[in-house]
């Protein structure tokens, strides 16, 4: 299993329930291993003894859950980690890819 910063850590134990959380860490693992972005792959090769179609499902519960959003979840592990990398009077550049998502309106005072 991977080992998350610790801003990460504590800011993800926060926001998501223990079993949510675990679930997310899963994923992530799963991801870096497999480099595919498809709910079927993730199921497939998710280590829980369950049906491929109950796995599938919750993959899809979870990342449909409503506070699971890039304002929520993202944006402040981001804000975090500029705080900690970057001095406060440094210019910095931040570049969303949008490609397949919406449009991200960003309204943080860190930007």
């Amino acid at each position: 299993m991977i080992i998350l910063p610790e801003f990460y850590e504590t800011h993800l134990k926060q926001e998501l329930g223990r079993a949510e959380y675990l679930l997310l860490k899963i994923l992530i693992n799963l991801l870096q291993s497999i480099k595919t972005v498809s709910i079927e792959a993730l199921a497939t090769a998710l280590p829980i003894p369950i049906f491929f179609e109950s796995r599938r499902k919750r993959i899809q519960r979870f990342l449909s859950l409503n506070y699971i959003n890039i304002e929520e979840i993202w944006f402040p592990i981001i804000k975090s980690w500029i705080e900690i990398y970057f001095p406060f009077n440094e210019v910095i550049y931040v570049v969303i890819d949008r490609t397949k998502g919406g449009l991200y309106s960003i309204r943080h005072p860190f930007l």
